[in-house]
């Protein structure tokens, strides 16, 4: 039985954008699989379908899911206020983004940026 779930929820082709979630049992929490999780789906992202700009959002107050998001070299763009509605009412959700170039697995030898 595997203890995580990590999808593409968005892709748009066109503007070379994407969207990545993920889900961990509690079963598998803690152990680094949601990070690996994330990191496999970037690196196919940007360097097998040649996206350009993936993004990762979740819950303010979901520290583990934002300490994911930077160990997979998101960065924290923003707060998009009252982005989710729970069964207890709205929360606001932190916006993460990583852009092809702004890790150097994303550049050849020479430091260009890997197309």
């Amino acid at each position: 039985m595997g203890l995580v779930l990590a999808a593409w929820t968005t892709v748009d082709l066109d503007r070379g954008h994407a969207e990545i979630a993920y889900w961990v049992l509690p079963a598998g929490r803690g152990a680094g699989i949601a990070v690996e999780a994330a990191r496999r789906l970037t690196d196919w992202g940007l360097h097998e379908l040649g996206l350009h700009r993936l993004t990762l959002c979740h819950a303010v107050a979901d520290e583990a899911s934002c300490r994911v998001a930077e160990k997979a070299g998101f960065r924290l763009e923003g707060i998009m206020r009252h982005a989710l509605l729970h069964s207890d009412g709205r929360h606001d959700q932190h916006l993460h983004a990583r852009v092809r170039g702004d890790d150097q697995n994303d550049r050849d030898d020479r430091g260009n940026e890997r197309p």
